[in-house]
């Protein structure tokens, strides 16, 4: 048989602590260590928050005055504690507060502290909760030593708090300008605050994952389908490029055919020939320069007319061109940027295909126009008549 049952030594207990004058809650309230030392070692706190773990033991009515000057003298460390030692152990809880204020309580006056008050200004990535917990507590040191009065703190906290809080669209939500003449308590305040920023963080949070699932989707389909489009431009533009080199061995060859056979015959006629291959060359390494600028596959037969047009110039006559040589359009800009008045080898500015893509068509619109009205022998005349 148990002589000692549990609710027996829980009654036995707090006759005991009634009859000493002490409640079970402030028997399990301890005040946190304090020494005064410079800088201020781990584990301990700062004056101001001492002082107000104090101020709700001397607040506590079933605590004598007895038992509060001892929990404080059993939470001072040297050389806090040596300066109340000159008061004994029996002396009232004012008292040691009375010289610990002197000696560690900051010594500016009220007006000082509320002017340093109004210059406390939202920190960077600071919250406007805590924002407003930092407003609150040196407020409280601007009322203590007679700044302002207790009545009006509330106004001016919440004043300087829509003056210098950053976030106009929280302090909008909850309409806090509206509110200066008759503001909130502070705990109601620091209530509103800290319910909207959850709402604010839970919205963001949602969008960040949203709009992080769309990008995925959208970058997994770029790297599916980006691939083939260049695999294809580089395969039509490769094919381009390998037809025009070609065509320009076969006429580097023709030159040095017609070289080899100049030996006994007449300068003029190998002389034309010459001159006419070289400007196919010349012509033909333009387009080719002009492909690899462009980084776009030329339309298809673009090789197949060149090769008609090397065909067919010989067989026009080039004198009876002359008179329309200069009204078939030609191009008028540069093949590197696209704008007027320049051509490419002296081009400064940076490569723009997609204006020479317009240009080389509207330019190709305009010649199909001209040999429409003027027939296709013209133009075969005026080929033969460029390229002398």
């Amino acid at each position: 048989m148990d002589v000692n049952p549990p609710e027996v030594q829980r009654l036995v207990i707090e006759h005991i602590m009634k009859s000493d004058g002490v409640s079970p809650s402030s028997a399990s309230f301890q005040l946190r260590v304090f020494s005064g030392k410079v800088p201020r070692p781990t584990g301990e706190v700062d004056y101001d928050t001492w002082r107000n773990s104090v101020e709700l033991i001397l607040q506590d009515p079933s605590l004598s005055d007895l038992h509060r000057s001892s929990r404080i003298l059993d939470s001072l460390l040297p050389p806090a504690s040596e300066i109340v030692k000159q008061l004994g152990a029996k002396a009232l809880p004012v008292a040691y507060l009375e010289i610990l204020d002197s000696a560690f309580d900051t010594v500016e006056d009220g007006d000082d502290l509320f002017a340093k008050f109004l210059n406390t200004l939202q920190n960077t990535g600071e919250k406007p909760s805590l924002y407003l917990q930092r407003l609150h507590t040196n407020l409280l040191k601007v009322v203590k030593r007679g700044g302002i009065s207790a009545d009006e703190a509330e106004q001016q906290l919440l004043k300087q708090f829509c003056r210098c809080c950053w976030d106009d669209t929280l302090i909008a939500d909850l309409q806090l300008e509206h509110k200066r003449s008759r503001p909130p308590p502070f705990p109601e305040l620091l209530l509103r605050l800290r319910s909207e920023e959850n709402k604010h963080s839970a919205k963001e949070s949602r969008m960040r994952q949203h709009l992080g699932t769309q990008r995925q989707r959208a970058s997994s389909h770029i790297v599916t389908a980006n691939p083939l489009d260049l695999s294809r431009n580089e395969m039509s533009e490769g094919t381009e490029v390998v037809e025009l080199r070609q065509q320009v061995a076969k006429l580097q060859s023709q030159i040095a055919k017609q070289k080899n056979k100049q030996t006994g015959r007449s300068v003029s006629p190998s002389t034309n020939a010459v001159l006419e291959l070289k400007q196919q060359v010349t012509e033909l390494q333009s387009q080719m320069s002009k492909l690899r600028v462009q980084k776009s596959p030329e339309p298809k037969g673009s090789s197949s007319k060149m090769k008609q047009t090397n065909i067919q110039f010989s067989r026009g006559d080039p004198l009876k061109a002359d008179h329309k040589l200069h009204h078939r359009p030609r191009p008028g800009y540069c093949f590197q940027c696209g704008e007027d008045g320049h051509v490419a080898s002296i081009c400064e500015n940076d490569p723009n295909p997609s204006l020479v893509a317009d240009k080389r068509k509207q330019l190709k619109e305009r010649q199909a126009l001209w040999d429409i009205q003027h027939g296709p022998s013209a133009s075969e005349a005026l080929n033969a008549g460029q390229s002398l």
